[in-house]
């Protein structure tokens, strides 16, 4: 799926979260980003990734590390997957699929048989200078924090 690999320069995205902000990867330059890729805000998956990450998130900020999670969601439906599940960093509303497709995280996928075109759950960390320290394909939804900090 995705062509980018660890050593990569991260690409230069530009998005909006649930609030109408603009992220951009420049605002994280001196940080540690982890952007974490999901199919659909609110899906069993999608919502033990999101809470495992806010289990832990005290753990990240205290290694320099800021959170931004990406689906092609609407910002509405963005804003009530955070509320509901008490989320403490902001959730891209990439309805172009503009990151999306920048990660190169959009395409085939097969669910019960059926083939369409999808997100591929996916995390990418970035360290201070804009280059990518890992590239995690096979998310354990429920340990991801782990495979990201360990």
């Amino acid at each position: 799926m995705t062509t980018l690999k660890i050593g990569d320069k991260a690409p230069n995205f530009s998005g909006l979260d649930q609030n109408g902000k603009q992220h951009s990867l420049s605002d994280y330059k001196g940080k540690k980003l982890v952007v974490f890729f999901y199919p659909k805000a609110s899906t069993p998956g999608c919502t033990a990734e999101a809470c495992d990450l806010r289990d832990n998130f005290e753990r990240f900020k205290a290694n320099n590390y800021e959170i931004l999670g990406v689906s092609a969601d609407s910002a509405k439906r963005q804003a009530n997957f955070i509320e509901k599940n008490k989320l403490p960093f902001p959730l891209l509303a990439d309805e172009e699929k503009s990151v999306i497709e920048a990660f190169g995280v959009w395409g085939p996928k097969k669910f019960m048989g059926k083939e369409y075109d999808g997100i591929h759950r996916t995390t990418f960390v970035i360290d201070e200078n804009g280059i990518l320290t890992d590239v995690i394909e096979k998310v354990k939804t429920k340990a991801h924090a782990e495979q990201i900090l360990d």
